[in-house]
């Protein structure tokens, strides 16, 4: 086999380059530290002093990468951006090629043309645009951004090779921030709860969010991995929901860092949980509007002998999905606080005992308990 001596001594300038620069950041890290041992403890008597603003170095981002497309390839040498440089970005001109790109199918016409220069009609049919009318639209904007290119009249459209990487480390900022979009939505419920519950606020129903969480216990007792269910309403008014199914998957979905029982409790749409219907309304109660609607909101999940917890604040992830003990027991608890500044209503005792005797009466087999602290 034939060695690229040409193409190792480039990969190894790089490497070198990245070196210096994790050196440098490093150096300067530790002086900080290092030479002022007081700025490592508090002060007994602080003394605040004014730090002139130009003495301050905010640090930097470096970045450098290379793309090995099947008809291109791209390298770039190790860049720096100071932070400082970042933040007095011009905000029209930011907002303005966020504009440019915030849209899926232009994103989906760059990502394919980075792969391969394609035609405007391979553009339709790869991307299953239907007509040509709909791409022109969207490509008259990007060759006006100068983020497309086209050969000649009527030729193949390619990316900008100085724009690629730019556009790659978009993209990879953005998988950084996927799981706001999931936030996003979870807001959207709670500013539009009267979609999922009613149209008075005076009557919000908390038995729903209980009721939606049991449902998704009778589809594993459905499925013949459920056979007991406990519910403890706590003092505090929260309840917990246990049972002693599976267990909620936590490893990650294929492709992404996000773990399973993560996504079961934050993603709206797409979502496999179970779900139910206050009356009059078409939109379903299922986990993710569950746990928007709670104050905080803690799932345990006991699975291939360990015990797994995650706990959320309206709707929003406070910690890691961390393991706290060892067990030989498998299932899933979900113990969840009602958002007081949205239900005035409280758990009925009585009327939970009522709606427990009935959904034991239409699901032989399952044994269902009633607990208070």
């Amino acid at each position: 086999m034939k060695r690229n001596v040409e193409a190792e001594l480039d990969a190894l300038k790089v490497q070198m380059t990245e070196l210096h620069a994790l050196v440098r950041q490093l150096t300067v890290s530790n002086a900080t530290t290092t030479t002022n041992p007081a700025l490592n403890r508090v002060a007994a008597h602080p003394i605040q002093t004014e730090v002139p603003q130009e003495s301050i170095d905010q640090g930097g981002v470096y970045f450098s990468g290379q793309y090995q497309g099947a008809f291109s390839q791209y390298r770039w040498e190790p860049q720096e951006r100071r932070i400082s440089q970042l933040l007095d970005l011009d905000g029209d001109k930011v907002a303005k090629v966020l504009s440019v790109l915030g849209h899926r199918q232009r994103l989906d016409i760059l990502r394919a043309v980075m792969q391969e220069p394609l035609t405007g009609a391979e553009i339709v049919e790869r991307l299953n645009m239907g007509t040509t009318g709909q791409l022109y639209h969207h490509i008259k904007a990007l060759l006006g951004a100068d983020l497309l290119v086209q050969e000649e009249r009527g030729g193949k459209y390619t990316l900008p090779e100085r724009r690629a990487l730019p556009l790659l480390l978009l993209f990879a900022s953005s998988a950084e921030l996927l799981d706001t979009s999931d936030y996003m939505e979870l807001a959207h419920v709670r500013e539009d709860a009267s979609g999922y519950l009613g149209s008075s606020q005076d009557v919000y129903d908390p038995h729903l969010l209980l009721r939606s969480v049991i449902e998704n216990t009778l589809l594993e007792h459905q499925a013949g991995y459920c056979s007991e269910v406990s519910i403890i309403l706590h003092e505090d008014g929260s309840v917990t929901v246990v049972d002693n199914g599976r267990g909620i998957p936590v490893v990650a979905f294929a492709g992404t860092s996000k773990p399973h029982v993560q996504a079961v409790l934050t993603e709206l749409h797409e979502n496999a949980s179970a779900s139910i219907h206050a009356s009059n309304r078409n939109k379903g109660i299922n986990i993710p509007v569950v746990n928007a609607l709670s104050e905080k909101l803690s799932v345990e999940v006991r699975r291939e002998g360990k015990i797994y917890r995650q706990d959320y604040k309206h709707g929003i992830p406070q910690s890691n999905v961390h393991t706290v003990g060892l067990t030989r027991d498998t299932g899933t608890s979900i113990t969840f606080l009602p958002d007081r500044d949205i239900f005035r209503m409280s758990f009925d005792r009585n009327r939970l005992a009522q709606e427990l005797d009935e959904i034991s009466a239409h699901h032989a087999g399952l044994a269902l308990h009633f607990l208070q602290d």
